[in-house]
């Protein structure tokens, strides 16, 4: 008996370690780039266990649209992946469910965001009586009322007892783009996260108004990617932290962030941070020079921070600007660390009546995604679901 045990016990070692040898890992470069490169198989190096593919263009591919292979993910707390063929999506995926799930493009270059090969597309604008919600192409949320915008200094009231959503959500060399009009023509967003953990790495984010959406209790971490927009495109109530990304300036409208804060029983840190970074015009045939704002306040409780960030010429020389009417008070951070280049002006921020450079002290609080990605019960260091290896 003790024998039988004993290789009983000793099978179901070798058997776990096998696994765990053999389980395919997100967070390794050779894994990932592996499975995003191209073959006969599209799913060599991929572990097929977890993987679903899609191809829009391939009439035998069982998935076809993002949003199928995605709404055939079991609702529960396995990892999944879906390596998404090159080629133009024209769809809106919603990620409701809990557990981890990576999408990723296929791609020759899988550490440069500009040769991504994988774009989907929506065209949507926010119709009166509707939401800005609705016009998502990317929308990760436990449901409907966690991704809702709402209007007024404090937004939709999501209900009590909504559960958090995806808790570690993740995009790799993918492009989400609406494309509803080439200029600021009321909100189209091309993500909205709430109540869900988002990371994103050499992505894009195209639009004009209101880009990026990160909403209550949604946490999003950008890096290497690029973010294209106009008016407030970057937006929010949670918190998001964009490193070593490209902000494009497609032109001038309101600010380039826009947040507001939430009262609550403990202290936060949610806001947008911007840290090392490269804002720029789009291209060199507009005429912006000097008139883009760095942000204007959502409301008075706004959080939004540059730091060691290139500005070009693009920017106002004052930085930060108020809304219209006036919603900075005592309560509004509007702040600078080290930024440079020709859009930061130093006799400009010296008389700014709305942007604070900061000590080093002071950026001390907020100097690293520990710092200011929270759970939802307000205690700091929620990052577990970031990926290091970028």
């Amino acid at each position: 008996m003790a024998r039988n045990f004993f290789i009983q016990a000793l099978l179901l070692f070798f058997t776990t370690l096998l696994s765990f040898v053999s389980a395919w890992d997100i967070n390794n470069h050779n894994d990932r780039h592996g499975c995003q490169g191209y073959s006969q198989d599209p799913l060599e190096g991929c572990d097929r266990e977890r993987t679903i593919f899609v191809d829009v263009v391939n009439p035998e591919s069982k998935y076809k649209t993002v949003q199928s292979a995605v709404a055939s993910l079991p609702n529960n707390t396995d990892t999944y992946i879906i390596l998404i063929a090159s080629g133009n999506y024209t769809e809106q995926v919603n990620v409701t469910r809990q557990g981890p799930t990576y999408l990723i493009g296929q791609t020759a270059h899988p550490t440069q965001q500009s040769y991504n090969t994988v774009n989907i597309i929506w065209a949507a604008i926010a119709i009166p009586g509707l939401d800005n919600a609705f016009t998502s192409t990317l929308t990760v949320a436990p449901n409907l009322n966690a991704s809702l915008t709402g209007s007024g200094p404090t937004g939709f009231a999501v209900p009590a007892g909504t559960p958090f959503g995806c808790i570690d959500f993740r995009t790799y060399n993918l492009n989400f783009i609406n494309d509803f009009a080439p200029y600021s023509d009321d909100p189209s967003l091309a993500l909205s996260i709430s109540y869900a953990n988002g990371g994103f790495y050499y992505t894009g984010f195209y639009s004009y108004q209101d880009t990026v959406y990160v909403g209550k209790l949604g946490n999003a971490y950008i890096k290497d990617s690029e973010v294209a927009g106009e008016t407030d495109f970057f937006y929010g109530f949670g918190t998001a932290w964009v490193e070593s990304t490209s902000i494009s300036l497609r032109s001038c409208g309101g600010g380039i962030t826009a947040w507001k804060g939430t009262n609550t029983t403990f202290p936060n840190a949610y806001g947008i941070y911007i840290v090392g970074s490269n804002v720029h015009a789009a291209n060199s045939s507009l005429n912006i020079t000097g008139k883009c704002a760095l942000g204007r306040p959502w409301n008075s409780q706004m959080r939004s921070i540059f730091a060691y960030t290139y500005l070009d010429k693009s920017i106002l020389s004052t930085g930060f600007i108020d809304w219209n009417p006036s919603r900075y008070n005592n309560y509004t951070v509007q702040a600078e660390y080290k930024d440079y280049g020709p859009g930061y002006n130093v006799t400009g921020r010296e008389v700014a009546k709305f942007d604070v450079q900061l000590t080093s002290e002071q950026w001390a609080k907020y100097s690293s995604p520990e710092k200011v990605f929270q759970y939802p019960d307000g205690k700091f260091g929620n990052t577990g679901w970031i990926d290091w290896s970028i």
